[in-house]
């Protein structure tokens, strides 16, 4: 049970220091989120590990660390798995920097804070098909592609102690590696239906940081819509652009 004056939360937060104005949303999320629980300043740390570069820190009113790494270049499992080393909370939330969690995630978290894996919901339709995940279907809840670490509020204990933190780097299905372990080592788990955070919140603030798999979305619905990827904040190509 959540006791006043411990190191409640722990923020994962692999960057690679392209998307400033996305992180800085991120970090924003939090903050509204850690004040809607009550949470004092000491209650929640954000750790932020940047990829192979001299990253600026975010402003922020609730303690942030900031880490510049070596190069990853590895989907930020490498960063995941140095933050964790360096965490003080009993639960770690994983947050990537172009990522948003709700007002309300901590406070549901609180509720269930004695759950050793809390999975929520998060709002995906401005990166996928999908409007949601976790999807609820027949088949298994923790299958590739189900659920992203947005979704997790998991025991630090279980994951860094139990399971030697974030494990498979290399290797692009670590995220669903990592939470099939968790799964299987947890004690409690328990299964939210309320979304606790929203994928690609942060996508179009900061210009040229798109991802491979951001930019290939919106030329996709350029395509469907029959516009140009610039009216769907997609930025062109240096040399197309002074075409």
């Amino acid at each position: 049970m959540a006791r006043d004056g411990d190191m409640l939360f722990s923020i994962i937060t692999p960057s690679t220091g392209r998307r400033p104005k996305a992180l800085q949303k991120a970090v924003e999320s939090v903050e509204t989120a850690a004040r809607f629980a009550g949470l004092e300043r000491e209650q929640v740390e954000i750790l932020i590990g940047f990829d192979g570069v001299k990253g600026a820190p975010p402003k922020a009113t609730y303690p942030v660390r900031t880490f510049n790494l070596p190069r990853d270049n590895d989907w930020g499992n490498g960063i995941r798995n140095i933050l964790l080393g360096v965490a003080a909370g009993e639960k770690v939330i994983f947050l990537d920097d172009d990522n948003a969690i709700k007002p309300y995630a901590l406070r549901l978290y609180l509720k269930h804070f004695d759950a050793e894996m809390i999975i929520g919901r998060a709002d995906t339709q401005l990166a996928f098909d999908k409007p949601f995940l976790p999807e609820f279907d027949a088949g298994s809840l923790v299958r590739p592609g189900n659920i992203d670490p947005l979704c997790l509020c998991m025991s630090r204990s279980l994951v860094v102690d139990r399971c030697s933190g974030w494990r498979y780097q290399g290797r692009y299905e670590a995220d669903y590696l990592n939470i099939l372990d968790w799964h299987r080592r947890a004690r409690s788990v328990t299964v939210l239906e309320d979304v606790v955070g929203v994928y690609d919140a942060g996508r179009s603030l900061d210009n040229k940081a798109l991802s491979r798999r951001q930019m290939g979305l919106l030329d996709r619905l350029a395509s469907e819509r029959g516009v140009s990827p610039t009216e769907l904040d997609r930025p062109l190509p240096r040399g197309l652009a002074l075409a």
